[in-house]
């Protein structure tokens, strides 16, 4: 007996009128309140983005400040 082989395509897993991927896809786009990614995924990219901000903030302070129009202490005009 063979097994179903495993996916993570939402639209495998619904069953709409044929089943059939576009099916699906027609579905989901007449109906976009009802389809929501799922927690998990969701979780999982709200933590992507405070590492990749962390590791933002931490390359900023890490970094030196440069001196963009290079003042001086000394006036030009007095010589």
């Amino acid at each position: 007996m063979t097994r179903k082989k495993k996916t993570r395509s939402l639209a495998d897993k619904v069953t709409i009128r044929t089943g059939r991927r576009k099916d699906y896809r027609q579905w989901r786009h007449d109906n976009p309140g009802e389809v929501t990614s799922s927690r998990r995924f969701s979780q999982k990219k709200r933590q992507q983005r405070k590492l990749q901000a962390a590791r933002k903030l931490a390359r900023q302070q890490q970094a030196r400040t440069l001196d963009v129009h290079g003042h001086d202490d000394t006036p030009k005009g007095d010589t």
